[in-house]
């Protein structure tokens, strides 16, 4: 038998609003109110009716969270930050991802609108304002990563990577390297351009040679596919910065295969610290990215914009910083 709210309430002493409140998380109701009313939730088994609730109230619980891909360990912890702190203020989250494809992303956007979406967190360099624009323009807020600036129904979440790069830079130089290569992200990706400028600008500074940039996408293949194109060159690098962890870790599979020792012949340096970095022989050395926090600060920039009459958006800065393993060592 299904249950009612109004059934759950009158057990409970409550009133129905009572037991919407309970459920919904919301601030102000006693612990001893609280329980009496989740022990009759359980008893009677009862679960939210999400249709209902967007009849009668006319919006849904529902936030939209658009990543790039779900096979890069990149993502798995901005879900995990944005889901929990969703769910704990008694939202719900619709994961849609884009697969790098414009017209997937198109898709992404109709469903996100046709689902009815208080508001949408875009993770993902890959998508733009352009890509979005429908979404605001039908009163959804949006929050982006690294895109600014802020505007009405619009956030953004910057994270500083000049920080964990100027780390990285100090770190290699402090260990006697002067030749450095970079395997940077896709050419067309804002972040992948943003921490290629930053390495460029840093080496040069520190009067360190950056004797080769090559682009590539952030698969382990095109990591080694680039590390065998520049060993293949006249200058050999002593450390090789890469553009992500999944790109440093096809780099080190092929400097193994060519015979190149990590760190001995060669230093590594990625960036992300994702779930696998710690793993590789040698672990890596890498720039970690607060990820878990960066979905917990998308949710909590929705939430804002969803409690204010004007919808405005805010600035949102999460640093960076070096974790040193053993991918990095002297210069040869």
């Amino acid at each position: 038998m299904a249950y009612t709210m109004r059934e759950v309430a009158k057990r409970a002493g409550v009133s129905p609003a009572t037991v919407s409140r309970v459920l919904n998380k919301a601030h102000h109701i006693s612990p001893e109110t609280s329980q009496r009313v989740l022990e009759v939730v359980n008893l009677l088994q009862y679960h939210k009716n999400v249709h209902a609730r967007r009849l009668s109230t006319g919006q849904s619980n529902l936030l939209g969270l658009v990543i790039s891909e779900i096979t890069n360990p990149y993502f798995p912890e901005v879900i995990k930050g944005f889901q929990a702190a969703a769910w704990g203020r008694g939202y719900d989250a619709l994961l849609c991802n884009t697969e790098y494809d414009q017209e997937r992303t198109r898709s992404v956007v109709n469903k996100l609108i046709e689902s009815d979406v208080r508001g949408v967190a875009v993770t993902t360099a890959s998508v733009g304002r352009k890509m979005t624009a429908e979404l605001t323009a039908a009163g959804i807020p949006v929050v982006f990563s690294d895109l600014g600036p802020a505007g009405a129904l619009v956030s953004n979440v910057s994270i500083n990577y000049q920080r964990g790069i100027s780390q990285a830079i100090e770190h290699v130089a402090g260990l006697g390297h002067r030749r450095a290569a970079l395997i940077a992200g896709p050419e067309d990706n804002r972040t992948a351009v943003m921490i290629r400028r930053a390495l460029e600008a840093g080496l040069k500074e520190r009067n360190i040679d950056l004797l080769r940039v090559t682009h590539c996408d952030s698969h382990l293949d095109a990591g080694a596919s680039a590390v065998r194109t520049m060993l293949a060159s006249s200058h050999t690098a002593t450390v090789v910065f890469c553009g992500s962890d999944r790109i440093a870790m096809g780099a080190m599979s092929a400097l193994e295969e060519e015979g190149a020792k990590v760190p001995e012949d060669v230093s590594v340096i990625g960036i992300d610290d994702i779930s696998f970095a710690f793993l590789t022989r040698p672990p890596l050395t890498t720039i970690r990215v607060p990820r878990e926090q960066l979905g917990k600060t998308a949710f909590e920039a929705l939430e804002k914009m969803l409690r204010l009459k004007r919808r405005k958006g805010a600035e949102y800065h999460l640093e960076t910083d070096l974790v040193v393993r053993k991918s990095t060592a002297p210069a040869r």
